[in-house]
C-alpha cells in the first residue's frame, strides 16, 4: 500500500480528485489531497509544498502526483518527504530558477483558440464540468512570479503521463517538453486535460500500475 499525494492544478481544488480517490482506496491505497493556498497573497511555492507535506503527516511510501500547474509544486513535496515515486499528469515541468509565469514562453507553448469547455473539458460530463467551473479559484501573484527554488530535479523516480486527447497541453507539445526537460518518454492514456474527471478509473489504474508493474 502507498499513500498518494494528489496535487491539483491552477485555479483548482482538491475536489478535482474526488472520483480518483475512491478508485485508489479500492486498490488498497491511502490518499491525501488538499487545497493549495492560492488565495494567500503571502504564500509562495514552498508554502504550497508545505501545505501538502503537513497534510501527509509523516506518512512514508508516498507517491506524489502533480497535475498541470501542480507540476511546479510536486517536486518540491518530493524534496520534503520520503517519496517513492513522482508522477506528473499532463503537467508543467519546471527548470531551476524558472518562474511559472516564464514557463509558457520558455517552452514555446501556444494555446488553441477554443472556449474553456472545448479546451479543457470536452470529454468531462456536463454536470461535472459545470461544478468544476463553479469551484474555480483565482491565484495570488507571489507563487506565479517567483523562481522555482530547487537547484536540480529531486532524486526520485519520475514518470510522466500525458493525455492523448488533451487540447491544452497537446501530445506533440508535451512529448517534446518531457524529452527536453526530463529526458524520458512519457506514458499515455486517452482523454482531455482533466482525466481525473473524465476517466478517473483509467487514471487510477495507471497510477496503481506504476507500483504493481502494469504500467
Amino acid at each position: 500500500m502507498a499513500t498518494f499525494a494528489l496535487i491539483h492544478g491552477g485555479g483548482g481544488a482538491a475536489w478535482q480528485w474526488h472520483l480518483v480517490e475512491p478508485e485508489l482506496r479500492r486498490r488498497g491505497h491511502d490518499v491525501v489531497a488538499v487545497d493549495l493556498p492560492f488565495d494567500d497573497e503571502d504564500a509562495g511555492l514552498l508554502d504550497y509544498a508545505d501545505t501538502v507535506v503537513e497534510a501527509l503527516g509523516g506518512r512514508r511510501d508516498v507517491v506524489v502526483v502533480g497535475h498541470s500547474w501542480g507540476g511546479f509544486v510536486a517536486p518540491l513535496v518530493c524534496a520534503r518527504t520520503e517519496t517513492e515515486l513522482l508522477v506528473l499528469v499532463t503537467a508543467m515541468i519546471p527548470a531551476p530558477g524558472e518562474p511559472p509565469s516564464a514557463w509558457w514562453t520558455n517552452t514555446g507553448f501556444k494555446s488553441a483558440e477554443l472556449d474553456e469547455i472545448e479546451l479543457f473539458l470536452h470529454d468531462v460530463p456536463a454536470e461535472l464540468a459545470a461544478d468544476l467551473t463553479a469551484r474555480s479559484r483565482g491565484q495570488a501573484d507571489k507563487a506565479v512570479v517567483e523562481p522555482w527554488p530547487l537547484d536540480a530535479w529531486p532524486d526520485v523516480p519520475t514518470r510522466f503521463l500525458l493525455c492523448r486527447d488533451d487540447r491544452f497541453f497537446t501530445p506533440e507539445f508535451m512529448r517534446r517538453v518531457v524529452r527536453e526537460r526530463l529526458g524520458i518518454t512519457p506514458d499515455e492514456i486517452g482523454g482531455s486535460h482533466m482525466p481525473m474527471l473524465a476517466r478517473p478509473a483509467e487514471l487510477a489504474q495507471a497510477l496503481d500500475g506504476y507500483l504493481t508493474g502494469r504500467s
